[in-house]
Parts: structure tokens; sequence; C-alpha cells
């Protein structure tokens, strides 16, 4: 549903700017980028197992499809129909 999209991506991306900003700041103080990347990329794999599994919460507004409707061509079986011929240029 387009609500468990959009929570889904909130939460995603809150997740991201989150662990960036503190990996950025622990980085920083201690003079080590690589503390930085780990950082983010622990908020990136922790985002991933919030936002990607179909999580129950995603799926609180399902949508609603149209019922399917029959129409008469494709009652016809395939050796029924004469086979189309290509005409030459």
């Amino acid at each position: 549903d387009y609500k468990g999209q959009k929570l889904a991506e909130q939460i995603f991306q809150g997740i991201i700017l989150v662990s960036a900003v503190i990996g950025f700041i622990y980085g920083y103080i201690t003079e080590q980028f690589g503390w930085t990347v780990y950082i983010v990329m622990a908020g990136f794999a922790l985002s991933c197992l919030l936002t990607l599994p179909p999580w129950p919460m995603y799926r609180r507004n399902p949508l609603k499809w149209l019922p399917v409707q029959e129409s008469g061509t494709e009652d016809k079986k395939p050796a029924d129909r004469k086979p189309k011929r290509h005409t030459k240029s």
C-alpha cells in the first residue's frame, strides 16, 4: 500500500540521515574517517533490515483491486484461431 511505502521511505531516510550525522561527528572527533564509514554502513544495514521485509506495519492499508472481467476472446482455443500470415513487402 502507498501509506506503507511512504512510512518505509521515511524510516529509511531518517535512519540514514541520523547515522550520517552521528558518523560524521564521531569520525571528526576521533579524526578517523573509517569510523564515519562504518557507522553509515551500520545505519544502512539497520534501515534495510527495518524497511525491506514486508513487515505488518507496512501492510495496514491494502489496495482494492478491480474484479477480473472475462471477455469472449479468451474462450477460443489456440487451434481455433487462424494463423496470421505475414505479407512480403
